[in-house]
């Protein structure tokens, strides 16, 4: 046997990253991720430079580029970045800036040339960016020179190269491709360009964004620009929709987070309305877009909800005992963004998507009550607009959940249900990859499906009376129908609903559904197509999830009975019908249409519509589920005139299925 060799742990052990495998062997580290996010990021530190450049007064116009082959450009028409040989620091700047972490013009927030308010505060986006890069490209425009730099897999090559220019225009323009030794994915999607691009036209009032997309055809291009920065934006998220006007508070704090810590200047802007029809919230700093919010998050809940609560308290508005409005009820009619630029930001980390600044957040939550104090004074009708309906969604709410806990205890019970759901008749098995629920229509087919069932494996329930349409009928009205609660105490499963006003009234969990398959089984006349429809309809409202994951089934029964001396044919449609003629030829044979599913006898039940091996199932599946939903709305929802088209255009196709007798 041999002996492992052991590896020695001593002094010698100790090694640390160094140039540009700092990043490109942790690009996690930096980008927070190696996929496509921290590919995103990395695009997003070059934009973040010329942004600053911008909002600094220099360069009204931002050119961003998606190339085909997954490279980017991002062009500005700033000061330049400064590259040239730096006496303090006894190195050119190109090396500083390009390729040393934590470098930049970005640190000394006392020097009238540095940046006031910075997205790139860090010093680590341009040298990180350029290190993950498999090339990049740099051209720089100051003092009558054009600068040049070329570096592969974060390396220069070539030195700085420079040639007097006659252009006027200062600016850089940088174009590199991110490497896929870095990160495993690097095809940016366009809706990201567009998504963050049109984010920063937002923030950056005045600034010009355009983005260019290469494609087979050619350079597409958009434009995104907002005059007036956030206000623009809101009345475009409200579309004149909003129950008060927009309102902009802007000022400016100064202060610390700490008694030991460096104060640090504030600027604090917020737009606001409040609708009923449209709730959104977006929060910013230093124009980047903080996904999860941090102190400008904190300080709007604790603002708006003290500010609406002492409205309240002080009108007398709250009912005997009621209990206080929560942040909820304000979010859900409050169209808000917010955006912020500090002087000095604590990041939760380098993809800046919350900050955590203390003064930040007291400072905002201060200037937050006193404007809204005051607009509320100088505005009553608008006050007493904003408090009835943040009372309305908090009643609402209460109401939502009340109902919530009453279904889900509507809903809930032990497998052994038989003596708790009238009629429901249970299968033997335990085990839900077999167990199959049937539902029925009528008493007279439960009869002639139990005789005929499998009881090892299959379950029925009978749909008694007519079933409501879900399309059109309230909740309230919904889960007061015995045969719907019924129906989903049976199948275990809860219940969601994806439109807002009801989200909160969902139980939906699929690992409590107790079947492998659910059978919708109808007659195969006109009024079982509409009870079949209906009861798809319930399922479609109710429990979608269902009918994607391919849970649902239509048991199909035969149009035509025919009877010879020796055998029996069933046909589902007319040409099986007319291939079944063929194959009696010259013998004597009877023709009827099939029975309804009570008139059955149990072995033509099980042969017909129960036998796995003879049945027929139709599988209700994903890729229909958008149709069917088309088709439930347009001949059971509102759409009324839509209804009538439909009728004038098909209806002749369906004259000779009709009782008109």
């Amino acid at each position: 046997m041999s002996k492992r060799t052991q590896k020695q742990y001593d002094n010698q052990s100790i090694s640390s990253l160094k140039g540009a495998d700092r990043v490109r062997k942790r690009p996690a580290v930096i980008f927070g991720s190696d996929g496509i996010e921290g590919c995103e990021h990395s695009m997003f530190e070059i934009l973040s430079n010329s942004i600053d450049e911008a909002r600094e007064g220099h360069g009204e116009r931002i050119i961003v580029t998606r190339f085909a082959d997954g490279s980017i450009e991002v062009e500005d028409f700033g000061r330049g970045i400064p590259v040239d040989y730096n006496e303090n620091e006894q190195r050119y700047n190109w090396e500083l800036v390009f390729c040393e972490l934590y470098a930049g013009g970005k640190y000394d927030n006392q020097s009238a040339d540095s940046y006031e308010f910075s997205l790139g505060l860090n010093g680590l986006g341009l040298c990180a960016t350029q290190y993950a890069s498999e090339y990049m490209d740099v051209e720089i425009y100051r003092d009558a020179l054009k600068y040049t730099l070329h570096f592969e897999h974060g390396e220069n090559v070539g030195g700085l190269q420079k040639e007097e220019v006659r252009r006027q225009k200062t600016g850089t323009k940088i174009r590199w491709r991110p490497d896929l030794k870095v990160f495993t994915d690097i095809d940016i999607p366009l809706e990201y360009y567009a998504d963050t691009i049109k984010r920063q036209a937002v923030v950056n009032p005045g600034v010009t964004f355009v983005l260019k997309n290469q494609t087979a055809e050619g350079m597409d291009t958009q434009e995104f620009f907002y005059e007036h920065g956030i206000t623009d934006y809101l009345g475009e998220l409200v579309e004149g929709e909003a129950l008060t006007p927009v309102q902009y508070f802007e000022a400016k704090r100064q202060g610390r987070d700490r008694e030991d810590k460096d104060e640090y200047r504030v600027k604090l802007s917020v737009a606001f309305c409040f609708s009923n029809r449209h709730s959104h919230i977006e929060y910013y700093h230093n124009s980047s877009w903080l996904e999860h919010g941090g102190s400008p998050e904190r300080a709007v809940r604790v603002a708006f909800v003290g500010a609406i609560d002492g409205y309240l308290r002080q009108g007398g508005k709250y009912l005997k005992n009621e209990s206080k409005i929560t942040f909820a009820d304000v979010e859900d009619c409050l169209v808000l963004v917010s955006s912020s630029f500090s002087t000095q930001t604590s990041y939760e980390n380098q993809t800046k998507k919350a900050i955590t600044n203390k003064f930040i957040y007291e400072a905002m939550t201060d200037f937050l009550k006193q404007n809204l104090q005051i607009y509320f004074i100088e505005n009553p009708d608008d006050a007493q607009k904003i408090a009835e309906q943040v009372l309305i969604n908090k009643r609402s709410r209460e109401n939502a959940e009340k109902t919530r806990l009453n279904l889900k205890k509507k809903l809930a019970g032990s497998i052994d249900l038989s003596n708790r759901v009238q009629k429901f008749v249970d299968c033997r098995s335990r085990d839900v990859n077999e167990r199959e629920i049937y539902i029925v229509e009528g008493d007279s087919a439960l009869g002639a499906c139990k005789l005929g069932r499998d009881a090892q494996f299959q379950a029925i329930i009978p749909v008694r009376g007519k079933i409501l349409n879900c399309l059109k009928a309230d909740i309230d009205r919904i889960f007061k129908s015995d045969i719907i609660t019924d129906i989903f105490k049976v199948l275990g499963c809860g219940v969601e609903l994806k439109a807002k006003a009801n989200k909160e009234l969902s139980s939906f969990d699929l690992s409590g559904l107790r079947w492998n398959k659910i059978v919708i089984c109808t007659d195969a006349d006109v009024d079982g197509f509409q009870i079949r429809t209906l009861i798809l309809t319930m399922l479609y409202t109710l429990a979608p999830t269902l009918i994607e994951r391919g849970f649902v089934y239509i048991a199909e029964s035969p149009l035509y009975e025919i009877n010879t001396k020796d055998k029996v044919y069933f046909a589902y449609n007319e040409a099986e019908k007319a291939d079944a003629l063929q194959k009696i030829g010259e013998q004597k044979y009877t023709i009827q249409r099939s029975k309804g599913l009570g008139e059955n006898e149990p072995d033509m039940m099980w042969l017909t519509t129960m036998n796995p091996q003879t049945r027929r199932l139709i599988k209700v599946s994903p890729s229909e589920a958008k149709a069917t939903a088309e088709m439930f709305e347009l001949l059971l929802g509102d759409n009324l005139e839509g209804r009538k088209q439909f009728i004038a255009d098909y209806g002749a196709q369906y004259l000779d299925a009709a009782d008109l007798s």
